[in-house]
C-alpha cells in the first residue's frame, strides 16, 4: 500500500540533461545563422570611361578677396569676371569654393549664388577637416 505520510521524489536529472544538450545546439548554431536583408542597388556602368575635368578653385580671403583660379578680384566684381571667366566652360566642370571662416555667411552664398546663376551644379563647399 502506499503511505501517504511519504514526500514524492522528484528526478529533474533527465530535464537538466535535455535542457544542457539544447543550449549546446544553440550555442554552436547561433554564430553561422546570417541575417539577408534584400536591398535594391543601382546598376554601373563599365562601358562608360571617367572624364578628367579640369576644376575651378575659388578662395575668399577674410579682406574679401576673392582668387578664381589664382585671378585676384573684388568680391563685388565677381559675378561680372566669373561670367567672362567661364565664357565657353563646360557646365560639368566641378567648382570648389574655400572660404576663410572669418568671413561672413552672406559674402559665402553671395559668391555661391553667383556661381549657380552662372549655369554650374557641382559646386563644392571644401572644408578642413
Amino acid at each position: 500500500m502506499y503511505d501517504f505520510n511519504q514526500k514524492p521524489d522528484l528526478n529533474i536529472t533527465p530535464l537538466v540533461d535535455i535542457m544542457l544538450v539544447l543550449l549546446a545546439i544553440l550555442m554552436v548554431t547561433a554564430p553561422v545563422i546570417e541575417f539577408e536583408e534584400p536591398i535594391n542597388l543601382p546598376k554601373g556602368s563599365k562601358s562608360q570611361q571617367v572624364q578628367s575635368f579640369k576644376k575651378i578653385d575659388i578662395l575668399i580671403t577674410k579682406n574679401r578677396i576673392v582668387s578664381l583660379n589664382k585671378k585676384k578680384i573684388e568680391i563685388n566684381n565677381f559675378p561680372d569676371s566669373f561670367l567672362l571667366f567661364v565664357n565657353g566652360k563646360d557646365k560639368n566642370t566641378p567648382v570648389h569654393i574655400r572660404a576663410d571662416k572669418s568671413l561672413m555667411y552672406d559674402d559665402i552664398i553671395y559668391v555661391l549664388k553667383s556661381v549657380k546663376e552662372a549655369g554650374f551644379y557641382k559646386v563644392a563647399l571644401v572644408t578642413d577637416g
